[in-house]
C-alpha cells in the first residue's frame, strides 16, 4: 500500500514538472501574461519568467522604437497619382501594450497602424501639388501625416515619432517639368540676388564718393589767402633750410621753385 501512494505521489510530481514552462524576455519587449485566453494587463519586464505551460502562455510584445516601409499610390492636388515609398517610426508604451493585443490582435502592425498610415497620407497629399513632394514642403507633409495618424494612434498606446517620405516617382514627362521649373526658380532667386548685390554696391560708390566730395569741400572752404600765404611762407622757409642747390622765381605771394 505504501508502495503504491509512493509512486502515485511521483507520478503527480513528474506530471506537475512537465507542465512548467519558461520564457525570456529580452530589452526592448515585455511579456503578457495570458492564463485561459484572458490576458493579464500587467506587464512583465525583460528576464526569466517560469509559467504553468498547460493553462497559461506568454506573448512578447516589441516596445522598442520599430520602423514600417509601405508603398503607395498618391493622389495629389492636381489629380495624378504619385508612386511612393514611406516610413514610419512607432513604439508600443510598455503600459499599453495589452491594450493593443486585447483590442488590435497581435496582427496590429498591418492590420491598424498600416492602414492608418495610408488612409493619413493621402489625405494630406491630396491637398498638395505633386511638385511640393520634391521642395522643401516635403518635410512640411511628413509632419503633417505624423500629426494626423497620431490623432487616431496617441489613444490606443501607439506612438508615432517620425515619418519619412524616402522616395517619390513621377510619371517622366512631369519630373522632367518639375526639375526644369525648380531650376528656373533658382536661376530667378540668383539674379534677383545678384541684382540685389549691384544695388547695394553702388550704394557704397556714391556713399564713398559722397564722403571724398564732403572732404575736399571742407579742405577747399578752409584755404583762404591768409592760410595760403601762411603756407608760401613755411615752404619758402624750409626751402631756406635745405641744403641742395634750387632757383626761386617769385611773382608775387606764390613764388616757384626749380630744384637741381
Amino acid at each position: 500500500m505504501r508502495m503504491n501512494n509512493l509512486v502515485r505521489n511521483v507520478l503527480v510530481v513528474l506530471l506537475s514538472l512537465s507542465t512548467v514552462a519558461c520564457a525570456v524576455i529580452t530589452q526592448g519587449e515585455v511579456g503578457l501574461r495570458r492564463t485561459w485566453g484572458k490576458i493579464d494587463p500587467k506587464p512583465i519586464e525583460p528576464g526569466l519568467v517560469i509559467y504553468e505551460a498547460v493553462s497559461t502562455d506568454i506573448l512578447r510584445v516589441p516596445v522598442r522604437t520599430t520602423a514600417v516601409a509601405v508603398d503607395f499610390v498618391l493622389p495629389s492636388k492636381e489629380g495624378l497619382n504619385i508612386n511612393a515609398r514611406m516610413a514610419i517610426l512607432y513604439r508600443i508604451l510598455p503600459e499599453r501594450a495589452a491594450d493593443v493585443i486585447t483590442t488590435i490582435g497581435a496582427d496590429y502592425e498591418e492590420t491598424f497602424i498600416a492602414a492608418v498610415f495610408r488612409s493619413a497620407a493621402a489625405d494630406v497629399t491630396a491637398r498638395f501639388f505633386a511638385k511640393d513632394m520634391y521642395s522643401s514642403e516635403r518635410s512640411r507633409i511628413e509632419k503633417e501625416v505624423a500629426a494626423l495618424m497620431s490623432k487616431t494612434l496617441d489613444s490606443r498606446g501607439i506612438v508615432i515619432e517620425s515619418v519619412l517620405m524616402k522616395s517619390i516617382s513621377l510619371p517622366a514627362g512631369l519630373a522632367a517639368a518639375i526639375e526644369q521649373k525648380l531650376r528656373a526658380e533658382q536661376e530667378a532667386q540668383q539674379m534677383l540676388f545678384s541684382i540685389e548685390r549691384e544695388k547695394l554696391e553702388a550704394q557704397r560708390k556714391i556713399i564713398e564718393a559722397t564722403g571724398v566730395r564732403d572732404a575736399q569741400k571742407i579742405v577747399a572752404e578752409g584755404l583762404t589767402p591768409d592760410i595760403l600765404r601762411l603756407r608760401s611762407i613755411e615752404a619758402m622757409r624750409d626751402l631756406a633750410r635745405s641744403p641742395n642747390a634750387k632757383i626761386v622765381i617769385g611773382n608775387g605771394p606764390m613764388p616757384l621753385v626749380l630744384g637741381q
